[in-house]
């Protein structure tokens, strides 16, 4: 009677900008037998470049990586590549807006690094199937957020919102919509409590994923 064949590890790269926790994670998976870490990025530039070249099956992914690209952008550069592969999220990050753009660039699965080994280890193997993976805290977050009403913004709020999504800063704003920086400044911060984030770019997030721009 032949033996069944094991199957092959997945193939993984590894994005974290951080050498000691690049290290802790490549010593940590080693350890899983059936994952094998094809590469290794510090930056999100070097992360796409690799995910190009070494087609790995799943990118474990941090969200802040200093200087150049963050985890968020280089995810949909990833993902937008033919026969990408899966994006599964690897922080600490757990706000609402972190969850909504990571998942909007296309990412898998979103992790935190609180999580025990075990979970991480069959993460990687969910996301290499293009399951989607989320920690509990994150599922509730989201869950929540689908639950939640449509924050109700007015008038001159979603036309600040707008100019917001085409990357215009405040002063263009208070020019492109003719009132003061001031008034564009007081308009951002109920925009942001509304919205439950704390960015520009976390606003433009949330607000693209729950549809309330024109």
């Amino acid at each position: 009677m032949n033996a069944v064949p094991a199957p092959s590890p997945v193939r993984l790269l590894v994005c974290d900008d951080h050498a000691v926790v690049r290290a802790g994670l490549l010593a940590l998976l080693a350890s899983a037998g059936d994952i094998e870490v094809v590469g290794e990025a510090s930056s999100g530039e070097e992360a796409v470049d690799l995910a190009a070249r070494l087609a790995p099956q799943v990118v474990l992914m941090d969200l802040q990586l200093g200087d150049g690209i963050d985890g968020v952008e280089a995810t949909r550069r990833i993902t937008a590549a033919p026969d990408a592969p899966h994006v599964l999220v690897l922080t600490t990050y757990d706000t609402d807006a972190d969850i909504t753009r990571a998942i909007g660039a296309g990412a898998t699965g979103y992790l935190l690094k609180a999580e025990r080994p075990e979970e991480l280890f069959a993460a990687v193997h969910s996301a290499a199937r293009g399951r989607t993976v989320l920690s509990p805290p994150v599922a509730s977050r989201v869950m929540a957020q689908m639950r939640a009403p449509s924050p109700q913004l007015t008038e001159r709020e979603t036309d600040i919102l707008a100019q917001l999504a085409q990357g215009l800063g405040n002063r263009e704003i208070a020019r492109a919509l003719f009132i003061s920086e001031a008034t564009v400044k007081t308009h951002l911060g109920r925009i942001y409590d509304k919205l439950g984030v704390d960015t520009r770019a976390g606003a433009v997030a949330v607000a693209k994923e729950r549809r309330l721009l024109r």
